[in-house]
């Protein structure tokens, strides 16, 4: 028995995005929301679009739902091409960012109403249920309203709904945002729990990098319409494709350095030494690039005499210190592990900065 407890047929759900572009029209001009995005998914993969407002994660994930038609491209699952099909025919689920569970339903009635809408039987209905109750630990609260719930319990009640039905594709349209911030750590762990235990490909759409980073197999960054980098989390994140995407991951600092390429490496000086550091290929001779270094991959120490750096200003976080260093090359942040108060560092305190030349990246300033 599955985890709904309907036999139903085996799953697939390969998504591909082919060429998708969408524009609107607005104040008589044509707007380019969608430009061209292109995207294989696999099918049980959990990717995650990700982007600043206005970059069209969500307008291209209201494409792929059918609540948006493209102006260009075309959207297929397992090989099949879907665009004139209707939403609630594409074998495909959403959890919306407001939840929209029926008012009127109780925790029950509202995961059991796509179950309905199947033509399954009472008795396969309950089982499903049941289950899906267990799986979201939402036992005991089958007969309450969604207004006597609290958001994490509304959020699972519209995940176990969205799951019951077994759909393909489960599309997550920014779920967790009217979360607060530990609800949201604990309902990153249960979507992907609930979306591996059951195979379902997932595609989600958010602006929180955290989120993000936690969740997917795999991010589609996008910048004004298009993709700017696919890839795991660790790819994103150490070898950004471009400026834009180091800087919306995370924390970076960026100086300016000369770079002199070297076998995927450019050699660089920074903090008064030369170094080989990895390089993104665009990098060329002789040219100025810019040093991406992580706020947690600087080393900072207190120099005897004058050092590398000057201490502008100290964050305390509790598990970590921000120290904010006035460099020969620029002001750069330092994010490191709060050591005991007594050696905390304090402003005008001349340091020595280092970091793994391995830990930092040389891109291209364009």
């Amino acid at each position: 028995m599955n985890l709904i407890g309907l036999d139903r047929e085996p799953r697939s759900g390969a998504l591909r995005l082919d060429g998708l572009t969408k524009r609107f029209a607005a104040r008589g001009e044509s707007v380019v929301a969608v430009d061209g995005v292109s995207l294989d998914i696999a099918p049980g993969e959990f990717i995650t679009l990700l982007g600043p407002s206005g970059c069209g994660k969500t307008t291209t994930l209201r494409i792929v739902a059918g609540f948006e038609r493209a102006t260009a491209g075309g959207v297929y699952l397992d090989g099949v091409r879907i665009d004139a099909v209707p939403p609630q025919q594409r074998s495909m689920a959403m959890v919306f960012q407001s939840y929209a569970l029926f008012p009127h339903m109780t925790v029950y009635e509202n995961i059991a109403y796509g179950l309905r809408l199947r033509d399954h039987t009472k008795a396969e209905i309950a089982e499903a249920v049941k289950i899906a109750l267990t799986s979201m630990n939402l036992v005991g609260k089958e007969h309450r309203h969604p207004h006597e719930l609290a958001g994490g319990e509304q959020q699972r009640v519209a995940l176990a709904r969205a799951m019951v039905v077994q759909p393909k594709v489960l599309l997550f349209d920014e779920p967790l945002s009217n979360l607060d911030a530990k609800l949201r750590g604990a309902m990153r762990a249960e979507i992907r729990r609930a979306q591996h235990m059951l195979g379902i490909t997932g595609l989600y759409v958010t602006h929180d990098q955290e989120e993000a980073m936690s969740m997917s197999d795999r991010i589609v960054v996008m910048h004004r319409g298009r993709i700017a980098q696919i890839g795991t989390p660790a790819e994103i994140y150490l070898r950004p494709a471009s400026v834009f995407v180091a800087d919306f991951i995370g924390r970076a600092n960026f100086l300016e350095v000369p770079a002199e390429p070297d076998r995927g490496h450019a050699i660089v000086t920074a903090f008064g030494k030369k170094m080989a550091v990895p390089s993104h290929p665009d990098v060329t001779a002789h040219d100025t690039a810019l040093l991406m270094i992580r706020p947690e991959v600087l080393s900072v120490a207190h120099a005897s005499r004058e050092g590398e750096g000057v201490i502008l200003n100290r964050t305390f976080h509790g598990a970590s210190v921000d120290y904010e260093i006035e460099t020969a090359g620029g002001t750069v942040t330092a994010a490191v592990p709060a050591p005991h108060p007594a050696v905390l560092l304090t402003e005008g305190t001349p340091v020595t900065v280092t970091f793994a030349p391995d830990r930092a990246y040389v891109l291209p300033r364009r």
